[in-house]
């Protein structure tokens, strides 16, 4: 069949990669000019990893993952609080099935491993879309019109082929109260190698990561009732600053810097929640069909589980596409709700609301230095309950 993906970020390549290896046509538009570049690091385990383990792309993100050796909270006066090291942590607990690696890092190591076999077309979306119920004619917005079997949306968060097959984002969205920044410097100073250092006060945190290219990647989050800014980097930045304002540490050399920039991303932390991930012939993954939020540092592993579990299922029924996504659907509908359930009560370790949250949550981080207490909290987030489809062959 002949596919639209719409979306080259980590859903979308996944799909793509899937669908080439059992004999479909692909065809990856996204509307950046180019792959995208920075934005925030995630830290990846369970199904996706298991899927990327598929794909032989886990040594290329361990090469260009980072191994952190310590996590640490710091005062306003920059004195450290609180600390545990993640690789003991963490990878103990996911038996080394973890790293740590830019997002763009990880789609852009999706994206090659396609390996140039997919159509791919850079700076173009999708206008409108009509399905007949046996094809999707789709016009795009250079005014090109083509027809597919099917329209798989993987365009994120605020995605278009959502609004144009299921209706508005508010009809779907869970905003958790919080917003996300995340921008890089060059030349920032301190760095503290494999270090990720933060600084949290009532209704905001700032992290600051040390990148192997010389460059300090930030990311903050705080609490905010109003819009964001769509598209308009300046006046996301003057939010952020507004927001920030008045906060210790590092935080006002930080924001003096706003301006130097190398990459700049800010977004609402919000769920997609779906009663069901397609119509007709048209079908979600990734964000687009069920965000969990940036909170579950989770959302590009799910992605990847459910980029792969589709392409399976269409590879399982013959390409009967009602089936095959009303199995996909069955098979990590329960997985993704757990996520997002839990990642709905995490908004207090990321912009505590009072006094007593700030002072709980930092207890709370001081006590994963210790191993039993760690692997007790953590060990069983980091594995997915949840059997993926054997390896298709086509």
């Amino acid at each position: 069949m002949k596919v639209l993906i719409v979306g080259a970020g980590v859903a979308g390549p996944t799909l793509a990669y899937w669908l080439l290896r059992t004999g479909h046509e692909p065809t990856l538009v996204e509307r950046a000019p180019r792959l995208r570049e920075g934005g925030y690091v995630v830290d990846f385990w369970g199904a996706g990893f298991d899927v990327a383990e598929r794909m032989g792309i886990v040594p290329r993100l361990r090469e260009e993952g980072y191994r952190f050796r310590e996590a640490r909270e710091v005062s306003g006066s920059g004195r450290r609080i609180a600390h545990f090291d993640p690789v003991s942590v963490i990878e103990g607990a996911a038996a080394g099935r973890y790293v740590t690696v830019g997002r763009s890092e990880l789609a852009r190591a999706i994206y090659d491993a396609i390996g140039g076999e997919a159509e791919t077309i850079f700076g173009d979306a999708v206008d409108s879309m009509a399905d007949d119920g046996g094809r999707v004619r789709v016009r795009f917005t250079s005014g090109t019109e083509r027809e597919f079997d099917l329209v798989v949306g993987a365009d994120g968060l605020h995605s278009r082929v959502r609004d144009l097959a299921f209706g508005p984002e508010q009809d779907y969205e869970r905003y958790l109260g919080i917003t996300v920044a995340a921008f890089d410097l060059d030349g920032y100073r301190p760095r503290d190698e494999l270090v990720a250092v933060m600084h949290t006060e009532v209704g905001a945190q700032t992290l600051r990561i040390a990148l192997r290219d010389g460059a300090t990647l930030f990311c903050c989050t705080f609490r905010h009732d109003g819009d964001v800014p769509v598209d308009d980097v300046p006046a996301q930045q003057a939010l952020l600053r507004e927001r920030l304002r008045g906060i210790g540490w590092e935080v006002p050399g930080i924001l003096e810097q706003l301006l130097q920039a190398r990459t700049f991303y800010m977004d609402r932390a919000s769920q997609i929640r779906m009663p069901s991930w397609s119509r007709g012939r048209v079908a979600l993954v990734g964000d687009a069909a069920a965000a969990p939020s940036l909170l579950a540092g989770q959302g590009s592993a799910l992605a990847m589980a459910e980029a792969y579990t589709l392409a399976c299922a269409l590879h399982e029924t013959g390409g009967d596409h009602r089936a095959a996504f009303a199995a996909s659907h069955a098979r990590l509908a329960t997985l993704v709700r757990t996520k997002q359930d839990a990642a709905a009560g995490l908004g207090s370790a990321f912009a505590p609301r009072n006094r007593t949250q700030l002072l709980m949550r930092n207890a709370v981080f001081g006590l994963l230095s210790i191993p039993l207490v760690a692997r007790l909290s953590m060990g069983r987030s980091l594995r997915d309950p949840v059997e993926l489809p054997p390896v298709p062959t086509g």
